[in-house]
């Protein structure tokens, strides 16, 4: 194969690998590289560290790879030296067992720094609110200790103001993720997990289910909107007054395998969600500890009510 033609070639499937990549981001906006929050910021620095990391060593690979492949051609008039008997070089080995070994552990460093962070309240200037979550067939629960109101499908938030969501399941196991706010978390039967969630600005931000649950898998969205803290409290309110309240024999309908519209309720049966975490494993072995460690990250006063809880696990 000719130089010219080996040449022509590499520059199509260059071009073809470029518009495969710029065409599919045509008509979307990627969610997770527009954070909105300190959480989601913190998430997508991480990102960037990873990708230049990841380039130091990909880059220099798939050019070598080129060159080599273009050095070493089977070609009549290709001078490059034959040494059949080469078997080690030094400071080859060095480079290329050396180089990865650094990157290695730096990535390793800023993975375990920023994961160990974000599980501190994002704001600890700022008292934090407390939202319950529960995956279900094939929609979300959100109920809010502190204020005693429910939500389906959307979950309103004061913005600016630290969230921590404790999540659990009453179906299969699901993932709770909203991109611009923060990653994603599972929600497991018998199980509470934490996820510290902020919105810096007020707006609408999309969740969904990331883990494949079955037929109504697709549907599993959901809005966190973010609202000034005085339009929030108009909002708890409102609803606290306008809303039905949510009886067992309610969320029991709930929780069968089906589709929902949004709804709200101006209140919900005490200890709900500690029954769903305990009916679906050990949740009285799961719990305490898990309020104990969320009770150093946010003092006292910023609890409410957990009694009979236990452990938890984090992910």
């Amino acid at each position: 194969m000719s130089t010219k033609k080996l040449g022509r070639q590499v520059f199509f499937w260059s071009m073809a690998i470029w518009a495969s990549v710029l065409l599919s981001g045509c008509g979307s906006e990627y969610l997770v590289l527009h954070p909105k929050g300190p959480v989601a910021e913190t998430q997508y620095n991480l990102i960037k560290i990873s990708v230049i990391l990841c380039a130091l060593i990909v880059v220099p690979v798939l050019a070598l790879t080129a060159f080599i492949v273009w050095r070493y051609r089977d070609t009549p008039d290709n001078k490059a030296p034959y040494k059949p008997n080469w078997t080690h070089n030094t400071t080859l080995e060095v480079v290329w067992w050396g180089i990865p070994v650094v990157i290695v552990a730096l990535l390793g460093y800023f993975t375990v720094r920023d994961t160990y962070a974000l599980t501190e309240p994002p704001n600890k200037e700022t008292k934090p609110i407390t939202i319950q979550v529960t995956s279900l067939d094939w929609k979300w629960l959100f109920t809010y200790p502190e204020q005693n109101i429910a939500t389906v499908n959307y979950v309103p938030i004061p913005a600016g103001v630290p969230v921590q969501f404790e999540l659990t399941s009453d179906a299969p196991m699901n993932s709770f993720w909203v991109p611009q706010l923060a990653g994603q978390t599972y929600s497991m039967p018998g199980m509470a997990m934490g996820l510290w969630l902020q919105a810096d600005e007020p707006g609408e931000y999309y969740g969904s289910g990331a883990n494949f649950t079955g037929e109504g898998f697709a549907h599993m969205q959901f809005k966190v909107i973010a609202k000034p803290q005085a339009e929030f409290d108009e909002w708890v309110k409102q609803a606290k007054n306008t809303s039905p309240a949510m009886t067992k024999a309610d969320y029991e309908k709930l929780s069968k395998p089906g589709l929902s519209e949004r709804l709200t309720f101006s209140s919900f049966p005490a200890g709900l969600f500690e029954e769903i975490v305990k009916k679906n494993g050990h949740g009285h072995e799961h719990m305490n500890h898990y309020k104990n460690n969320l009770k150093s990250e946010t003092g006292a006063a910023n609890q409410h009510d957990t009694s009979g809880m236990t452990h938890t696990n984090h992910h």
